[in-house]
């Protein structure tokens, strides 16, 4: 028999890339599966790097997996909290009555990539790095706001505050938002030592702190949102943690000897530290989970999007892909690819790189192409993995879409030659931030128990050793300056 749910009840919301969820989770972190509602959304990419998503499409996606979700609820016991994981890195700008002035720049827009590198060559990305624990790149805020400074200051004049898409929907449903060091930290203008907003950058663009929400861990609570959905009466809202520090607390990689692996759209791996700041390697993020823990590691950008390309443009059949690569579980497609589709992160930064697929003979199939794009992007996880993990017996919990596929997760072990532990609870980034606001409405959650690892084969785990060695012959990245 299924234990009876626990107070505190946290509705809580996942705001992804490429969808948005919502559910109920109680008071011992387990999610009412029954209260899960999920809408996808499109992207709007132009050749030229951009990554859009439209307000209006988010803002109708979360009133209706809202009331799906507190429709199944339907008063069954008071709701303490709201939280929310939200895709870390973008944008919206808006005017003083919250209307969008600018779409949802995303993470994966790239079109500032020479805004990015003129902010180097003028501030020095080493010193802006050891501040605000980011690299002076496209997917971070400063070259976000160059670009559109330089392309439309007229527009940039009249941006009124600038935020996260969690707190411009916080402000739409709940009529305010905080922005939580969390999210503040995955801008790349917070500094990451004093937790203040970095002088240095805010002067560069003429902002202040009155451009952004208050920046604070408190939360709120909203009439307005009770008005809509009397569900959430005296319901707290909590600031948005970034869904990388969501997926660590919602995994259980919060202890040292653990470390998280999330293989969604995007991909990363990630440990998580508390006490101050030390020094960590360039190259790789440091992230703030709450004034007391922080991460460290990197983000692939090239990673389940990149199996969506393939089953979309080489119109594979998804039933049938599962299947067909576990019956091929060694690299003997002849193919060496470099899966930089959008402009790639850590650990090397090179965001000019740009696709390519080497050894294409009139054999080569479809789905050689898709295996070996998966293969190549968790060869850039791997590179991540050898800076963080040193030698010793860390416990690499994975979590995200990539759990749908068991050959997947054999193959990621094979690659990193390494167990993994299959994440216990599938939705880790909206579990995590319900635990954040558990922790706060005072109560404690038991830490997940590992699963039963997957175990790298050694012939595959030799075969792909090999295989990365071909991939960093051609690849040649230069170290990230």
């Amino acid at each position: 028999m299924a234990a009876k749910p626990a107070a505190p009840f946290i509705f809580t919301f996942d705001i992804g890339t490429s969808s948005l969820r919502t559910t109920l989770v109680d008071g011992r972190g387990r999610r009412l599966a029954e209260t899960t509602a999920q809408e996808a959304y499109p992207l709007r990419v132009t050749a030229d790097g951009g990554a859009e998503l439209a307000p209006a499409i988010l803002k109708r996606a979360a009133l209706n997996c809202m009331a799906r979700t507190l429709g199944v609820h339907r008063f069954r016991f008071p709701i303490s909290g709201v939280a929310a994981s939200c895709f870390w890195h973008s944008l919206i700008g808006t005017d003083e009555r919250n209307r969008p002035l600018t779409p949802i720049y995303t993470w994966m827009d790239s079109r500032c990539r020479a805004d990015a590198a003129a902010l180097r060559a003028a501030l020095g990305e080493r010193a802006l790095h050891a501040r605000t624990g980011c690299m002076l790149r496209a997917s971070y805020w400063p070259a976000k706001l160059a670009w559109l400074r330089r392309t439309d200051r007229r527009l940039f004049a009249r941006v009124r505050r600038w935020m996260s898409p969690a707190e411009w929907l916080y402000r739409e449903l709940a009529g305010q938002a905080r922005c939580g060091l969390s999210m503040a930290s995955g801008t790349g203008l917070l500094n990451a030592l004093s937790l203040v907003w970095d002088e240095t950058l805010l002067d560069r663009f003429q902002l202040s702190p009155a451009h952004f929400n208050d920046l604070t861990e408190a939360p709120f609570e909203s009439s307005r949102a009770t008005r809509a959905f009397p569900q959430l009466a005296g319901a707290r809202w909590y600031p948005a943690l970034g869904d990388g520090a969501a997926s660590n607390l919602g995994s259980g990689a919060t202890r040292p000897g653990l470390a998280a692996i999330n293989v969604g759209t995007s991909a990363a791996f990630r440990i998580m530290r508390g006490g101050p700041v030390k020094p960590f390697p360039f190259g790789l993020f440091c992230y703030r989970v709450d004034a007391a823990r922080h991460l460290i590691g990197g983000a692939v950008s090239n990673a389940g999007n990149l199996r969506a390309w393939c089953l979309r443009e080489l119109q594979l059949d998804e039933t049938g892909v599962e299947r067909q690569l576990a019956a091929r579980p060694l690299p003997a497609h002849g193919l060496t690819v470099l899966p930089f589709w959008s402009a790639e992160r850590a650990p090397t930064w090179d965001e000019d790189h740009r696709g390519r697929i080497d050894g294409i003979t009139f054999s080569t199939t479809a789905l050689d192409i898709l295996q070996a794009l998966t293969e190549a992007s968790y060869y850039r996880i791997a590179l991540i993995a050898d800076l963080i993990v040193k030698r010793g017996a860390a416990q690499l919990i994975v979590s995200g879409g990539i759990q749908h596929s068991p050959s997947s997760l054999q193959r990621l072990a094979n690659i990193l030659n390494r167990p993994i532990y299959p994440n216990a609870e599938p939705e880790a980034s909206i579990r995590g931030a319900a635990v954040y606001a558990i922790e706060r409405e005072g109560a404690s959650v038991a830490p997940l128990r590992l699963t039963r690892p997957i175990r790298p084969q050694p012939v595959a785990a030799a075969a792909y050793k090999r295989e990365r060695a071909r991939q960093a012959a051609i690849d040649n990245p230069a170290p990230a300056e």
